[in-house]
């Protein structure tokens, strides 16, 4: 399982549930949000703490995401550090009991740019039980398919933190944008004094001018 960086053994639960704590290393970030343009990581380490237990062959993980990303701001499109922090709350089912359905998306504000795991790996989905097909409600869609013995979370936390940047993320709300006045521009010519060469005709020009 080396290749994952957030893995929960499911053999290693019951109903009482365990504690697990990941950190969200910089590193990781970077390399799970290449391909997102303009979202880069910062050199701050997150941390991602769960609670996980198992109902059955379902497992229920809960906790909190807390990471820091470096995103543009909307208005000066200047690079500041966005802290993103996110309640999780998800039901991991065997695979082979779910199947997917129409993916939703976040409506409250936040970025639609990318689609949360919950919604491309059956956020929204049917579960069999005691071989009746059941269909989940809008309030269940917080389920997930996971296969084998672990419940890899490595595509929950890289969704959550696309999910979790504003459609308009600002680096204050007092940012007063770009500045037209802020653009160089060519400065003035400076006055030039009068050739020493040219004075004599100056003065001839006064005399002229009086007379």
């Amino acid at each position: 399982m080396s290749d994952h960086e957030f893995t929960i053994p499911v053999a290693d639960l019951d109903a009482g549930g365990r504690e697990f704590r990941f950190s969200v290393r910089s590193a990781w970030v970077r390399g799970a949000l290449e391909d997102v343009e303009g979202i880069a990581a910062t050199d701050k380490d997150g941390t991602f703490e769960v609670r996980a237990s198992k109902s059955g062959r379902d497992v229920v993980v809960q906790g909190t995401l807390d990471a820091s990303l470096r995103v543009p701001c909307a208005r000066c499109l200047e690079e500041f550090d966005l802290p993103i922090h996110s309640e999780i709350s998800v039901l991991y089912v065997p695979a082979h009991h779910t199947h997917a359905r129409a993916p939703t998306s976040k409506t409250d504000g936040k970025d639609t740019r990318a689609t949360s795991s919950k919604s491309n790996h059956g956020k929204a989905a049917h579960a069999e039980h005691a071989e009746e097909e059941h269909e989940f409600t809008s309030e269940e869609a917080d389920i997930l398919p996971y296969e084998g013995e672990h419940v890899i979370l490595d595509d929950l936390v890289r969704d959550e933190l696309i999910l979790e940047i504003p459609m308009i993320p600002l680096c204050s709300e007092a940012c007063p944008g770009m500045s037209a006045g802020s653009e160089e521009q060519p400065a003035p010519p400076e006055e030039k004094g009068i050739d020493p060469r040219l004075a004599p005709l100056l003065r001839f020009r006064k005399k002229e001018t009086k007379s």
